[in-house]
């Protein structure tokens, strides 16, 4: 699976792409049909509570999936974001099954 990061109005954060990659390559183990991800990181200041985005859209057979989430921090932000593709996935998974 190809893995795009980009952070918008951010810096490059090499700990934080490593973290996004391992996370998406263990789904990308568990659903070996996905394609390539595309992640966007961003920042939202209107929030002191929350305002760290992550958004991730998947491309795999069929219409393209797509989790975004906003946390306190960016590693919460990517878990929150791929728990709730997973979600998304397994249902995918019954459906390809179902055919």
């Amino acid at each position: 699976m190809t893995i795009n990061i980009q952070f918008i109005n951010l810096d490059y954060s090499d700990s934080l792409a490593a973290f996004t990659k391992e996370k998406l390559n263990k789904l990308a183990d568990k659903y070996e049909w996905l394609i390539s991800a595309d992640v966007f990181f961003k920042e939202e200041g209107t929030n002191p509570e929350k305002g760290k985005i992550c958004n991730i859209k998947l491309s795999l057979p069929g219409p393209q999936i797509f989790a975004t989430s906003d946390e306190k921090n960016y590693e919460m932000s990517v878990k929150e974001t791929i728990s709730d593709l997973e979600i998304q996935l397994k249902k995918r998974k019954q459906t390809l099954l179902a055919h």
